[in-house]
């Protein structure tokens, strides 16, 4: 089975991922590398739009668990991926690509507020659209936010960038062994609790036949080639 061409793709980056080689925070030098990779897929005539995670700054669940208000941690998680996104944006700006950050937290002064029509406005007149603050509601991660966003922008498919080159069965970086899938199904990744996002991200995806596409952000030209249908990745999308 051979991977479709994507035009329209959703591309979700962890928190973690902006971290560079630190363990907390915003490196500048990892996110221009990241910027680039976006910039060279709109240059080769994709239509982009990003969710961006928080965790690099503040996780809600992690806050919970040190003793904080769930709902409150998981409004300071949503501004820390507004924070990550005006980061991303201006290293896309830097590269002269347009940008749009919208945050489902209305901040009139440092973003749009999250318009669907706007949103899709924006795509149509060859913007990159950044989507903050999840879905704006506590209890849902950026994962779901980024299925959700996907849906509504009417993507080819979600495109997930993470620091392996697709979906294992065990943790590749722990088990030597460790098996890489090239295809799965929805249906086999909930029932194995196989951790590509989490399950109610999956199953809207699944829902609204969108392909999850797992790939290695972090390898330079890695993006393009598998918005092109080459590279390494895991495709996971409903069973024909």
């Amino acid at each position: 089975m051979t991977r479709p061409r994507f035009n329209r793709i959703l591309l979700k980056l962890s928190g973690e991922a902006l971290m560079g080689p630190g363990q907390f925070g915003i490196d500048p030098d990892t996110i221009a590398e990241m910027a680039a990779e976006i910039a060279a897929a709109k240059a080769a005539g994709h239509e982009l739009c990003v969710v961006v995670g928080g965790g690099n700054i503040f996780r809600g669940i992690a806050g919970a668990a040190k003793g904080f208000d769930r709902a409150s941690a998981d409004y300071m998680g949503m501004l820390a991926t507004v924070m990550n996104a005006l980061a991303v944006q201006n290293a896309l700006e830097k590269l002269g690509v347009d940008t749009r950050v919208q945050s489902a937290i209305p901040m009139a002064s440092v973003c749009e507020p999250y318009i669907r029509r706007r949103a899709l406005r924006h795509i149509e007149k060859g913007r990159i659209v950044l989507f903050a603050a999840g879905t704006g509601n506590p209890y849902f991660t950026t994962d779901t936010a980024a299925a959700l966003r996907a849906a509504e922008m009417s993507c080819d498919a979600l495109f997930k960038g993470t620091s392996v080159d697709g979906v294992y069965d065990a943790d590749p970086k722990k088990v030597a062994g460790a098996k890489r899938y090239d295809h799965l199904s929805f249906n086999r990744v909930l029932g194995a609790d196989l951790k590509v996002m989490d399950a109610a991200a999956v199953a809207l995806c699944r829902d609204n036949n969108i392909p999850i596409v797992v790939f290695n952000i972090r390898q330079p030209g890695n993006l393009a080639k598998v918005l092109a249908g080459g590279g390494t990745a895991t495709i996971v999308q409903n069973e024909e």
